[in-house]
């Protein structure tokens, strides 16, 4: 066949794209092979995948000769292309056993040769019939947003993924969360005939992805694509139902207690939290004060000592006293959505932040939960004769969520019983959570160690065949 040509500045930015789709601990050896094919007008396109995941770029300028497509292993192109210079080329060749791959070296032509693997046992790339709709740049940055919320909790797959919902014709809404934080954004309607629930992927925030011009989409019952100008991600879409997000979401009107903060100055009050001490490694807990008309940020460097009391003076606002505690991490991801405006609604309802159409839903924390000791408060035995005589405990240097005497029913001991259970089981839920995130990161660990090892492997095999080709010379 006519040699497949590919420029290496353009095939090093495509194997970096494929990268995020192909694994290569897979244990199907097609799994770590580039497909390459060339039609009949020559334009290049190089495809690879996972199996539920597709990704596919198209090269910027065609090529001279027939249709040809051939398999390559994703390691060896790796190799070749980080031993080639950029204004390069590399030449892909074949014979009815074997694959080459030609290369400069030193003013000749260098060349490796790989077993022909047959083309049609690679996956076919799944291809969806229906009409592209076009996703404008600002709903492709809250695409990203949305992203950024969702679960990465492998026992809670369905909120592993970016919902577009468009059960509302008129309202359509995009939608992420972990169930401690839920993003959406409205103001916007797509024609799409059915919800779809695009999984979160790497690939989706890689940067040349992001600014590959204007993004395009279309689904099916099974399957997702998003394109850009010159990439193509296809997606096996989650097949669970997604859970009635509207539900989460406290209704605007309720809201007792309004903030606001100036919009051009959201990057100093981010820098500000950073900086703030953090003595809750679990909960990263900051507290959010609204007292005489001013609001303060409330963190302190210990679980021992008193909170420090830092006011924001540029922020305007206006309702009834209120703090609330909050982890800070999803305070300064709101700050960076921009979301500006702040309706606190009680000390123990999700507080919202919103602006121009996108809104961020975080469920608080309790004061007295952060730094929480391994074993739990012991449950005070009280009377149920004197429950209504009892006085309010004497203020303490630290503003902490006194649950009022009067939320208790009057049945004696329950209550406190059943608060205590409820939080036994959401400390055992985070431990949980901590400890799958534990194996997640050892696992990557892992993953790097083996990558490394085999990189060591390669070298001492070129290493043993110089040594073998030198042995051979005759002098």
């Amino acid at each position: 066949m006519k040699p497949i040509v590919l420029p290496i500045a353009e095939l090093k930015a495509a194997l970096t794209g494929l990268g995020k789709v192909i694994t290569p601990k897979a244990t199907l050896p097609l799994l770590k092979h580039v497909k390459i094919d060339r039609n009949a007008d020559g334009w290049i396109a190089l495809t690879g995948t996972d199996l539920d995941h597709f990704v596919t770029v198209r090269f910027e300028h065609p090529s001279e000769g027939p249709p040809a497509t051939v398999l390559v292993p994703y390691d060896q192109l790796l190799h070749t292309v980080k031993s080639c210079g950029k204004g390069e080329q590399i030449r892909i060749t074949t014979d009815p056993e074997n694959l080459a791959i030609q290369f400069s070296l030193g003013g000749q032509i260098g060349e490796t040769k790989i077993k022909l693997l047959p083309v049609t046992d690679f996956p076919v790339t799944p291809r969806l019939n229906h009409e592209s709709v076009p996703l404008p740049a600002h709903l492709r940055q809250s695409f990203h947003e949305a992203m950024s919320c969702t679960s990465t909790d492998a026992t809670r797959y369905v909120l592993n993924g970016t919902f577009i919902d468009v059960r509302n014709p008129k309202a359509n809404y995009l939608v992420g969360t972990d169930g401690k934080h839920l993003y959406s954004a409205n103001s916007f309607t797509l024609p799409l005939k059915q919800s779809v629930l695009i999984p979160s992927h790497k690939f989706l925030g890689w940067k040349d992805f992001l600014w590959d011009g204007e993004w395009q989409i279309k689904s099916n019952e099974e399957w997702v694509q998003i394109s850009s100008r010159r990439w193509r991600f296809v997606s096996r879409q989650i097949p669970d139902k997604y859970p009635d997000w509207q539900v989460a979401v406290p209704d605007p009107t309720q809201a007792k207690t309004h903030l606001n903060l100036p919009p051009d100055q959201l990057e100093a009050v981010i820098q500000l939290i950073q900086r703030l001490p953090n003595h809750d490694t679990q909960f990263h807990t900051l507290g959010m004060q609204w007292k005489g008309n001013t609001l303060n940020l409330l963190a302190k460097p210990s679980a021992e000592e008193p909170w420090l009391h830092i006011p924001l003076e540029a922020t305007q606002g206006h309702g009834p006293e209120v703090t609330i505690f909050l982890d800070r991490r999803f305070l300064i991801k709101a700050l960076q959505f921009g979301l500006h405006h702040i309706s606190l609604f009680d000390e123990r309802s999700p507080l919202r932040l919103h602006a121009q159409g996108k809104q961020l839903i975080i469920m608080p924390v309790r004061s007295d939960k952060a730094g929480t000791s391994p074993q739990p408060t012991p449950i005070r035995k009280v009377d149920t004769a004197t429950v209504p005589q009892q006085n309010p405990k004497p203020p303490t240097p630290n503003p902490m969520l006194n649950r009022p005497n009067s939320d208790a029913p009057e049945s004696g001991p329950s209550a406190p019983a059943m608060e205590e259970a409820l939080n036994l089981c959401n400390l055992l839920r985070d431990r949980f959570q901590d400890g799958l995130n534990q194996i997640r990161d050892l696992a990557n660990k892992l993953k790097l160690l083996q990558r490394e090892q085999k990189t060591s492997a390669r070298e001492m095999s070129s290493v043993r065949s110089t040594l073998r080709t030198l042995q051979g010379l005759k002098l």
